[in-house]
């Protein structure tokens, strides 16, 4: 099983609501579990967001994270309809650099291509590159480094070349 067929076996997980799923093969095993409780190291502010967000419906939307950054112009907010969004392709916590001594994948203002490393998800102890489906340049950094995200969550506006 490769990564990107574990990434699609997250997210339907997650899409389900299935609490846990396990899958034994000859030369793997692998288990899923969708609980809330297994995200470690995270601030007592956000996990007072993540368990109101547990208590809720599963089809109930969960806030969105705080901009990391804001770009405005002339005062105004940017027109946000003529951007592309990158999305998160799997619930995890949301990394801006490969290491914390390392520099961000992408700051704003920065020409990405398509397949380009913007960022990282953690997910079960697996860190996934997240690659850029579009080229043009970053706009706007819609989540903070190390929170948690979840699928399909805005992470980046770029604005196609």
């Amino acid at each position: 099983m490769d990564i990107k067929e574990i990434q699609n076996l997250i997210k339907f997980v997650a899409k389900s609501g299935v609490s846990e799923v396990k899958i034994e093969d000859n030369d793997f095993k692998i288990t899923i579990k969708n609980k809330p409780e297994y995200v470690t190291a995270v601030p007592a502010e956000i996990q007072a967001v993540s368990v109101q967000a547990a208590a809720a419906p599963v089809a109930a939307p969960v806030p969105a994270a705080a901009p990391a950054q804001t770009e405005t112009t002339g005062g105004n907010e940017i027109d946000e309809s003529k951007y592309v969004t990158i999305k998160a392709p799997i619930i995890g916590t949301f990394y801006r650099r490969p290491a914390p001594d390392k520099p961000p994948f992408v700051e704003v203002g920065d020409t990405i291509k398509e397949g380009d490393v913007v960022c990282i998800i953690e997910a079960m102890k697996l860190f996934n590159e997240i690659e850029s489906e579009v080229s043009g340049k970053i706009v706007k950094i819609l989540v903070d480094d190390a929170t948690p995200v979840e699928f399909d969550q805005p992470l980046f506006l770029v604005e196609p070349v």
